[in-house]
């Protein structure tokens, strides 16, 4: 076997570790909403990742960077931290709090299809044939997936909150890109500034909202877990793949979370899935990596 070829599976293989990682988080979390307020959690969790970028900010290299920022980069960095951040993963914490593990990430796929909606608008992006095909494919499997469509107790609140954060969720991901792409920022500053941004509101809001809470030692485990090995190292390792897999293949890494969070839920939360169920989330992954597999080549 070449070099190349076993950096390649090696790549593979670090970023479906990350994806598991990232899938564990919901199960977490899900354990951890029993006794920490869901925007409280989300704001620790994050805070604590940012507190983990401190030892590397401090470099000349990025101090200088952070002081030559202009006015409109500050203002794009803390408009992302505010919208991928609070509103994001405010109301992921919260719709895990109010809906099953798998509904959620199936909710949290309907990102790229959103995002490849907003692309025609923002960034004149217009989607192939091949990627509306796979619209139409997702949204079948999503009622196919809920059919008979009946909310009991709070999952239609909790539908409505994952809608909302999946456009949240679509708005952050085309404000990245578009700092990105202008290639002035380094990855490491635009992380640590709108993470600080973001996750300092979730907690103030957080503490407003629901007090300070009292937290048992196992989830401050939790919490140190989520946010040093499943967010501050799982998005290093997750970008250092990026030098040796191509995007269409990162994004079908990425979509098998969907089927990992069920199998997880399954075995840890004992939440069950009917053979509609899961014929449903088949369907839906498969439109959503349609409709990336173009932009992906691209």
């Amino acid at each position: 076997m070449s070099d190349h070829r076993f950096h390649h599976i090696f790549a593979v293989l670090q970023a479906l570790l990350v994806t598991f990682l990232w899938s564990t988080s919901f199960i977490i979390i899900k354990w951890g909403l029993a006794d920490i307020p869901p925007i409280t959690f989300a704001g620790l969790r994050y805070f604590l990742a940012f507190l983990c970028f401190l030892p590397f900010i401090f470099k000349n290299k990025y101090m200088d960077e952070i002081k030559g920022l202009s006015p409109r980069q500050w203002s794009k960095l803390v408009l992302l931290g505010f919208v991928f951040y609070t509103l994001t993963q405010g109301t992921q914490f919260l719709g895990l709090s109010l809906l099953p593990a798998v509904s959620v990430s199936l909710m949290l796929n309907f990102t790229p299809i959103v995002v490849a909606i907003m692309g025609i608008v923002f960034i004149n992006e217009i989607p192939s044939r091949l990627q509306w095909f796979g619209v139409a494919i997702f949204v079948i499997g999503i009622i196919f997936y809920f059919f008979p469509i009946s909310f009991e107790g709070n999952q239609g609140l909790g539908l409505m909150v994952m809608t909302f954060g999946v456009v949240a969720n679509s708005g952050a991901g085309i404000l990245g890109r578009d700092i990105n792409r202008q290639r002035n920022v380094s990855p490491i500053v635009i992380t640590f500034i709108s993470m600080g941004v973001g996750s300092i509101i979730l907690l103030i809001s957080g503490f407003l909202y629901t007090g300070i809470p009292t937290i048992g030692t196992q989830n401050w485990i939790y919490l140190i877990w989520l946010a040093v090995i499943n967010t501050a190292f799982a998005f290093t390792l997750w970008n250092h793949t990026l030098r040796s897999i191509n995007a269409m293949e990162s994004s079908v890494i990425n979509g098998t979370m969907l089927i990992q969070i069920a199998f997880l839920a399954w075995f840890f939360l004992d939440e069950k899935i009917t053979t509609q169920e899961g014929i449903g989330m088949g369907i839906a992954a498969l439109g959503a990596t349609l409709v990336q597999l173009k932009r992906s080549k691209a």
